[in-house]
């Protein structure tokens, strides 16, 4: 279903920035309640987990695409009473180039997409140099 709402994707920069947040897309679903994971899918690529945040604001990053160089960069934190979840992307590069979705699920810790119950539409990160 989708209950969500993604935004603060664009046209940016090698080596720029961009935060992206995920809210309800109406006031009649609580928010906070929920897990959050963000996901992402390249051009000509399945949809992959990125990582996750809890109601209480532990996370964690999936393996497949964070190599060791690199995790951590993007970070994901929630603000419980703007009731948003952010994702954070600095010095961005051309490979992170895709559709950013996130999900919730009344559980934490989920790393297949099926298991997650609402959805928003996804917002557009396009890196060009």
């Amino acid at each position: 279903q989708v209950r969500l709402a993604e935004s603060g994707g664009g046209l940016v920069n090698v080596g720029g920035s961009l935060r992206l947040s995920c809210a309800a897309a109406d006031s009649t679903f609580n928010f906070n309640f929920y897990a959050i994971a963000w996901f992402r899918q390249a051009p000509g690529k399945e949809r992959e987990l990125v990582g996750a945040i809890s109601r209480s604001g532990d996370t964690f990053y999936a393996d497949s695409y964070y190599s060791d160089s690199e995790r951590g960069r993007f970070t994901i934190s929630r603000d419980n009473a703007e009731n948003t979840v952010y994702r954070k992307m600095p010095r961005l590069t051309a490979e992170d180039t895709a559709v950013y979705s996130c999900a919730a699920a009344e559980n934490y810790g989920y790393r297949t997409s099926k298991l997650y119950d609402y959805w928003g539409r996804g917002t557009q990160v396009t890196v060009s140099s």
